[in-house]
């Protein structure tokens, strides 16, 4: 059984002259969460409207759960759960209140909107807040509303953008549980542009920057690349840097502040070995040798080519 929700291809979208998103393409399956990644100005957000169907793209297509958004609407929209980076709340209104809302609005029938109500607000932890207005809720369990109405017809493919922005650490904690809970039953994009929050949450991740997709992959693949050709070296009697060049496979070599050395390899060398020896036998004094990781954030830089990351 095909198990694809969402299947973008070739997705355009110009204004004007400008064109903001090229030729993005990609599927997205049943149970993933899928991290959709950029600086601000990349391109996330129109990409997001094009896929909930907000917005036309100039050229491409967008099938969900094989519906073409363009061709059928209705259909295709009847299967996607939307939050907004401002969540759609009337904060005048009570969690119950706004929930059975937006479960008419979604097509949820009368007989089964009690019952979807009281899902949506125990998977969103909700329970306790049934009469509070939303205005007198922390803006923690106003996301947790935003999520609730998205997820209260029991959609297929669960679209968030910037989820955690403006939470305390506590709150962001609790929505990302939530957040890697609903990829078990839905298919989830998570769009935002924390890179912690990815690796954390997603099981694919995409970055797309300048409107084109620079990376696609699994999460691990995106963690390997944290690893690169580096070695952290700790030498108590550090040689020349001539002397450390000499040894098989070291192209580079750096000192850092801490007096440590970074030591850059060729692909596919590992020169460690030859260091600790190089260390014996001329008595430089290891006191450490270890795989030196590139952080999330230079691997961003690397794929987007920036100097900072907004």
């Amino acid at each position: 059984m095909d198990n694809v929700t969402v299947e973008a291809s070739a997705l355009n979208r110009k204004y004007g002259v400008n064109t903001v998103v090229r030729d993005v393409s990609f599927t997205l399956h049943k149970g993933e969460v899928l991290g959709f990644l950029g600086p601000n100005g990349a391109g996330k957000s129109t990409t997001m409207k094009m896929l909930t169907g907000n917005l036309a793209p100039t050229s491409g297509s967008i099938k969900i759960c094989g519906i073409d958004i363009i061709d059928r609407p209705k259909e295709a929209k009847a299967l996607i759960g939307y939050l907004p980076e401002m969540p759609p709340l009337y904060k005048e209104l009570t969690v119950d209140e706004m929930l059975t809302l937006s479960a008419r609005l979604h097509g949820v029938t009368r007989i089964n909107i009690k019952k979807a109500v009281q899902v949506a607000k125990e998977r969103c932890g909700l329970t306790e807040m049934s009469g509070r207005l939303i205005e007198n809720l922390s803006k923690g369990y106003q996301q947790r509303v935003g999520i609730a109405q998205a997820i209260i017809h029991n959609p297929m493919v669960v679209i968030l953008d910037e989820p955690t922005v403006g939470l305390d650490p506590i709150q962001i904690r609790e929505i990302r549980a939530l957040i890697k809970e609903l990829g078990g039953e839905h298919s989830v994009i998570l769009s935002t542009h924390i890179l912690p929050e990815v690796e954390m949450v997603c099981d694919r991740v995409q970055i797309i920057h300048k409107g084109q997709l620079v990376f696609n992959g699994s999460i691990e693949v995106l963690k390997q690349q944290r690893h690169g050709n580096r070695l952290l070296v700790g030498l108590r009697n550090a040689p020349s840097v001539e002397e450390l060049l000499k040894i098989e496979g070291v192209e580079e070599v750096e000192k850092r502040a801490d007096g440590r050395w970074v030591v850059r390899h060729a692909e596919g060398v590992a020169p460690a070995e030859a260091i600790v020896q190089a260390a014996v036998a001329n008595g430089w004094g290891l006191y450490q040798i270890t795989p030196d990781q590139t952080t999330l954030e230079e691997v961003f830089v690397q794929l987007t080519n920036q100097e900072v990351l907004s």
